[in-house]
Order: C-alpha cells, then sequence, then structure tokens
C-alpha cells in the first residue's frame, strides 16, 4: 500500500489560492504561508499532514500526492472542502 507525506494550504476561493501561489513562487515560506492562510487545521502545524495512505484524502488531493512530481507545489486543487496547494514530501 502506498504511503505518502504531504504538506497543504487550503483556502475557500480559487483566487485566493493563485494568490498565494504567486508568494510561494516568489520565494516565500511554505509553512509561513500555511499558518497565515490554511483554513484547515494542519494550517498550525505549518500544512504538515503527517503521513497518510492513499485513498484517505479526497480523489483529486489523492491523485496529486499520488501521481505527480515531488517536492513541487501543485495546484490550485479544488476538493469538497476548497482550494488546496499540495506538496508532496515523499511517497513509498
Amino acid at each position: 500500500m502506498a504511503i505518502a507525506a504531504a504538506v497543504h494550504i487550503l483556502v475557500k476561493t480559487e483566487a485566493q489560492a493563485l494568490e498565494i501561489l504567486q508568494q510561494l513562487n516568489k520565494g516565500k515560506n511554505f509553512g509561513q504561508l500555511a499558518k497565515r492562510y490554511s483554513i484547515c487545521p494542519s494550517g498550525k502545524r505549518g500544512g504538515d499532514l503527517g503521513e497518510f495512505r492513499r485513498g484517505q484524502m479526497a480523489k483529486p488531493f489523492d491523485d496529486v500526492v499520488f501521481k505527480k512530481d515531488i517536492l513541487t507545489v501543485h495546484g490550485p486543487v479544488k476538493t469538497k472542502f476548497g482550494y488546496h496547494l499540495i506538496k508532496t514530501l515523499y511517497r513509498r
């Protein structure tokens, strides 16, 4: 069974996610932005979701974590929770 670890920033609108993505692209710290903007409880931990298995997260989120490049910010990714910016730390 595949396991991964990821950090994310969850916001309500795609526009806000795109604004934050611009800040990340300019070199801003992911963890600091997660603490400031994320509406997920993980935001307090810099967006850290810890380890999880394939299928534990919403499908669009899972697809990014288990199929896209690691250590790259992907998104905005829409789920029923809002818009995510996702960075997969590792998977195995």
